[in-house]
């Protein structure tokens, strides 16, 4: 198999039966081309939640044939409502029509007799995923990473602009109080998780909960909106593609995706105990003309 960055050998505690997964696809996914044979499979590497797959048919796209991703979850005992397959390929389906760089959903499984859960099948969207440091050969100067900071910010003001109402995704939505929500059960979690190695940050907690925004009409939210979910155009990096990994994906209050990717962000002026723990792609340029770079593990494509 040609070689896909950031995609290795299946791992043997997360292999399938090829055979049998390629023959219920034909089944099930009818109008679907290019779909014929057993599929080489590889598996992406990385991530702490669902295991994603590469489904090559025929050599790949290079060679005439196609390729698919496989989501399924991860093994051993999940979080109740964690990792619901069914709901991540619905909002993902439901979307499609009003947000053009959702993945296209092909087809979904519940039988959890074929591989061991839930999964679903979608397409892949060929381009760059960005993990540590932007590669060199994507020639991005530093006019070149604010372009593409600009578009990631303009992707996510779109996706909030979806109407939800008409894409069907309104159910989503558990009304008035959705701040509140949050701060509760996000303050009850580290309280129930806190070991005695680690500060209780009451007193932070206590000034969250005291000083709450008011609920914000409510938009669709990715939940998770950061450069290692986001797929740039392998032929102009600076423009986004794909957005990836719906699973928290829900109907709330705008903010929550601005604060979460602004908790990714990281540039080349910040303290450097903050620098050294960066996590995911948050490109970042030196006060340098041309000195860029980006923040999580390595570049990918998928």
């Amino acid at each position: 198999m040609t070689a896909v960055p950031g995609a290795a050998p299946v791992r043997d505690e997360d292999a399938f039966d090829v055979e049998r997964v390629a023959t219920w696809l034909r089944e099930n996914a009818p109008g679907e081309g290019g779909i014929d044979g057993v599929p080489e499979v590889q598996q992406f590497e990385g991530g702490a939640s669902n295991l994603t797959y590469l489904l090559r048919y025929a050599g790949g796209p290079a060679s005439g044939g196609r390729d698919l991703i496989l989501r399924r979850p991860p093994t051993g005992t999940k979080a109740k409502g964690a990792h619901d397959m069914r709901r991540e390929h619905d909002i993902q389906a439901a979307l499609a029509p009003a947000f053009p760089a959702v993945p296209r959903m092909v087809a979904f499984c519940s039988d959890e007799d074929l591989v061991g859960s839930p999964f679903y099948v979608m397409e892949r969207i060929e381009g760059t995923i960005l993990r540590r440091d932007v590669p060199p050969e994507l020639g991005l100067d530093r006019g070149a990473v604010a372009t593409l900071c600009r578009t990631a910010v303009d992707t996510l003001v779109a996706l909030h602009d979806v109407d939800v109402e008409a894409t069907g995704l309104a159910g989503l939505d558990r009304g008035d109080g959705y701040v509140r929500r949050q701060v509760d059960g996000w303050c009850g979690r580290y309280r129930r998780a806190r070991t005695d190695d680690v500060g209780d940050f009451e007193a932070t907690m206590a000034w969250i909960e005291a000083n709450q925004p008011d609920d914000l009409p409510h938009v669709l939210i990715h939940n998770d909106f950061r450069f290692d979910n986001l797929v740039l155009d392998p032929d102009d990096p600076t423009r986004i593609v794909g957005v990836l990994d719906w699973e928290m994906a829900t109907v709330g209050d705008p903010l929550m995706d601005l604060g979460a990717a602004l908790a990714y962000w990281v540039q080349a002026d910040d303290h450097p105990a903050f620098l050294a723990v960066r996590r995911p792609t948050r490109p970042a340029c030196s006060p340098g003309p041309r000195s860029c770079s980006a923040t999580p593990r390595r570049a990918a494509s998928w």
